[in-house]
């Protein structure tokens, strides 16, 4: 599984600026404020993303992508627990997929890959035969609020 320290320094920083978010580097073995799920899951507080070396790649980008998809008057209250709805994480988790593919060594196949082995789960059974046949909805979602063009979203990465 691919962690943050796998990344060239600064590609995930400026993905998230891009986004308007910060991401703040937490030393090794210290815990991680705002993570859902525990240590070394990232951590999400304000428009700030948590991590440490040892972070998953895919939960970097995911708890991201919850500050993204969330309204921007929501952004700054968010603490730890960010989604308000299985479509907002539906969202999340497919723009997760496509970010990677702004990820140098990443990408989409990778990260779905990590996600399968993570234990992210979908009806029909893997990250990428939900991304392909079955995130239309998501794909919807993101799109009608600005936030996936749909050429990006459809192009092979």
């Amino acid at each position: 599984m691919l962690v943050l320290a796998d990344l060239a320094p600064g590609c995930a920083d400026a993905v998230l600026r891009h986004h308007g978010l910060r991401l703040e580097a937490v030393a090794d073995g210290a815990p991680i404020p705002g993570s859902y799920w525990g240590e070394p899951e990232a951590g999400l507080i304000g428009t700030t993303v948590f991590a440490r070396s040892d972070t998953p790649v895919h939960s970097l980008l995911h708890e991201a992508c919850h500050l993204i998809v969330a309204p921007a008057e929501k952004r700054a209250s968010i603490h730890t627990d960010a989604s308000e709805s299985q479509a907002e994480e539906d969202a999340a988790c497919y723009l997760q997929i496509v970010l990677a593919d702004e990820l140098p060594g990443v990408g989409r196949a990778r990260l779905m890959a990590d996600m399968d082995a993570w234990g992210y789960t979908f009806r029909l059974g893997s990250a990428h035969a939900w991304f392909e046949s079955d995130a239309e909805d998501a794909r919807v979602w993101l799109t009608t609020r600005g936030l996936l063009p749909l050429a990006r979203a459809t192009a092979d990465g």
